[in-house]
């Protein structure tokens, strides 16, 4: 692979788009190189890069068949369900509270056992 050619923010040509341009477009990369890149400058650090991927030879997204629906479902659920209460908590409990805000704020005397800390 030789270097790509490199173009300024905003200065791509036609016929290039970004992963997120060809998503909004219906289309994926679909296993071609890297045809080109975007950069924008920024003050006191690297430019910001973009890959750029050649439209016409995108193909459609794949369509979301019902397996990957309910699978995609099943991880959602998971994410949304505190460890410590087992109660879906409508939002993605953060991985640095690793609990519902909840039961982090709850006194650790009050809250239920962990279900590994059980004794059966």
């Amino acid at each position: 692979m030789g270097t790509l050619p490199v173009y300024r923010w905003r200065l791509a040509p036609e016929g290039l788009a970004t992963r997120r341009q060809l998503r909004a477009l219906g289309l994926r990369p679909g296993g071609q190189d890297v045809a080109a890149q975007l950069e924008r400058p920024r003050r006191r650090r690297g430019p910001l890069v973009a890959y750029l991927y050649r439209i016409d030879r995108a193909r459609p997204v794949r369509p979301m068949t019902p397996a990957r629906r309910t699978a995609l479902a099943a991880a959602m659920t998971a994410r949304r369900t505190c460890p410590v209460c087992r109660q879906d908590r409508g939002y993605c409990i953060p991985s640095s509270l690793g609990m519902c805000v909840t039961c982090h704020d709850t006194p650790a005397a009050s809250l239920p056992p962990l279900e590994e800390n059980r004794v059966r």
